[in-house]
């Protein structure tokens, strides 16, 4: 079955949009004690499930015949139709609670396993990152690059704390330690999808992060590539969202990013 991707994209960015009105009004009256921790520094909340609901919906209208592959299990999980919807309704739940303005959502199409639509909503900022399969990417509708940063020393990178597998945590503070001394900063916002798109954007020259989960990045790994950025997991293979580590960069500071999480800690 053939799908017009560039209007495909256009409608899921409205309908991200829709969903992330809904999260800004919901966290102006938000309760804490409404929280439940799904497993260690994973919290979750009846706004996350509400939110995953919405997209169902209105995803489900789109593309009737399409699966779905979603954080918080609120329908049926499939990934084996030709197409599916990989959605996280919330991402960046910790600081959603906590009051912080960097939340979004994150929406991705599969087609046979196959990241080809990626649309992340930021909602604080009121910035819609899209692109599509060959079609570029696009801020707020207009055109986004990845950097082109040559030296390491003049980056700015983006990482994600581990919150719950901590087997390479002396490894990842050796490669903290290492981009301290070695580029312009590291930052850690809070949500992989975002990391991604100002990835994508050029606000970053490049991200790294283990523990993940394909809700997490397969949005912003399509703006990514559509960027003109380069996607790999730890080990340096170009998978599609199935690894559980994940470095994005522009294409000529990859490699060096590559090598000193290679050096520290190896394969996650």
């Amino acid at each position: 079955m053939m799908i017009n991707l560039n209007d495909i994209t256009t409608k899921v960015a409205a309908i991200s949009k829709e969903t992330g009105n809904y999260l800004r009004i919901a966290q102006t009256t938000f309760n804490k004690d409404e929280v439940t921790a799904k497993s260690l520094n994973a919290l979750v909340s009846d706004v996350d499930r509400t939110a995953e609901k919405l997209l169902v919906t209105r995803l489900s209208t789109l593309l009737p015949e399409a699966g779905f592959l979603t954080e918080e299990k609120t329908i049926e999980q499939d990934l084996d139709s030709e197409y599916t919807w990989v959605i996280d309704p919330l991402d960046g739940t910790t600081n959603f609670i906590h009051g912080l303005p960097i939340y979004s959502v994150s929406i991705a199409l599969l087609k046979n396993k196959w990241p080809v639509v990626g649309v992340v909503y930021e909602v604080g900022m009121d910035e819609c990152f899209s692109a599509f399969e060959n079609g570029g990417a696009f801020l707020n509708g207009r055109p986004i690059a990845a950097t082109q940063t040559e030296a390491l020393e003049d980056t700015l990178l983006a990482t994600g704390f581990p919150y719950y597998n901590f087997s390479k945590l002396d490894g990842f503070q050796n490669t903290l330690a290492h981009f301290y001394q070695h580029t312009r900063g590291v930052r850690r916002i809070g949500t992989a999808a975002v990391d991604l798109a100002y990835t994508a954007c050029g606000r970053f020259d490049g991200y790294f992060e283990y523990g993940l989960s394909p809700w997490d990045v397969a949005a912003g790994v399509v703006l990514v590539r559509e960027a003109g950025g380069y996607v790999t997991d730890f080990e340096g293979v170009n998978v599609a969202i199935a690894a559980n580590s994940i470095i994005a960069a522009n294409k000529n500071i990859h490699g060096r990013v590559l090598e000193v999480v290679e050096k520290y800690i190896g394969h996650a």
